[in-house]
């Protein structure tokens, strides 16, 4: 058995990640900061979020922060964006040196409107080996062994390998890349976008519509990505548009619900209260909106997302308003 690695963060998709690699062989530490832990100590399973999921003997359960950290060189932060910098701070205060970090975490650190692999390497140090794992990645398929592909992209080839080797399987496929900005971007932004494909759904505006939103979003992030120096590939990829349908197509996606709920008629706290997990597009749309402003890139869609949001204008009319944009070509 490979040696092991500690997730941290018994979410959803941090679970769902430590059954994987559990489940094919792999030895895994799984950590979280919420009580539920520790029932899963005993019933091995994550009732809150996963409950028809049994984890595999492979998953050492640890509630206890310092003993899931101790004598481990690689780690996995599956939390949500707004979170990363503490569990990332917590880390370092005990494991200052001798780590390997890669996180599942889909957004912007809110703090300082920053990359995540920028935070990572103002905590560490520039030359800390790093790997995000990206791509269209829903928590229940993958717990249930459905087929799922994923990328993974990293500035260290050895700890890229040792991830790919731990993620791998028949039923999981893993594509390498480098492409960090693109990478995250799109997981940002993808979720602003789902946010406005709810919305427009919630609406009852249909499927017309909803590809156009899509299609339109795909070129917001295209845009915003490439200025801030992504790679144009990336966006067409697992990470990019590969993320972006199934972000903004599935119910299963807790930004798309929120988005039908406010396109229903239901306010923030209600819909946020009905998803029953941390709605990540819900503060990273004004974080991206922060960017664009930043690198001068025009973003129609997160701009209308943004609005909804502030109360500065109702569903209906935020899509009204994105229809009612003057003509212009395509490209």
């Amino acid at each position: 058995m490979s040696e092991p690695i500690t997730i941290l963060g018994a979410g959803s998709w941090g679970t769902a990640l430590a059954s994987h690699i559990g489940r094919i062989g792999h030895s895994v530490r799984l950590w979280g900061r919420d009580d539920y832990v520790k029932d899963m100590v005993k019933s091995r399973c994550n009732q809150a979020y996963l409950p028809d999921l049994i984890l595999p003997e492979t998953v050492e359960i640890l509630p206890n922060f310092s003993e899931a950290v101790s004598d481990v060189k690689d780690f996995l932060i599956v939390v949500p964006s707004h979170a990363f910098r503490s569990v990332l701070t917590d880390l370092h205060a005990i494991r200052p040196t001798g780590v390997r970090i890669a996180w599942a975490t889909k957004g912007v650190d809110p703090t300082h409107n920053q990359l995540l692999h920028e935070v990572v390497q103002e905590i560490y140090s520039e030359n800390i080996a790093m790997a995000v794992i990206a791509g269209p990645s829903f928590a229940k398929e993958v717990a249930a062994n459905l087929p799922t592909a994923v990328t993974v992209t990293s500035n260290d080839h050895d700890f890229s390998q040792a991830i790919n080797k731990r993620l791998h399987s028949h039923y999981f496929r893993v594509y390498a890349q480098t492409d960090f900005i693109g990478v995250q971007i799109a997981g940002a932004v993808k979720n602003c976008l789902a946010v406005a494909t709810g919305i427009s759904d919630g609406l009852g505006y249909g499927a017309n519509a909803r590809s156009a939103l899509i299609t339109r979003g795909l070129s917001e992030l295209m845009r915003l990505g490439i200025a801030m120096g992504g790679q144009p590939e990336t966006f067409m990829g697992l990470a990019g548009v590969g993320d972006l349908i199934l972000t903004c197509t599935d119910n299963q996606s807790r930004n798309r619900r929120f988005g039908y709920a406010l396109g229903k008629g239901e306010t923030q706290e209600d819909a946020e209260r009905g998803v029953g997990q941390v709605v990540e597009g819900k503060t990273n749309a004004f974080i991206v909106q922060a960017l664009a402003k930043k690198y001068q890139v025009e973003m129609p869609i997160t701009d209308q997302v943004c609005d909804v949001l502030t109360g500065k204008t109702t569903p209906f009319e935020s899509v009204e308003k994105l229809f009612a944009r003057e003509q212009k070509k395509e490209d």
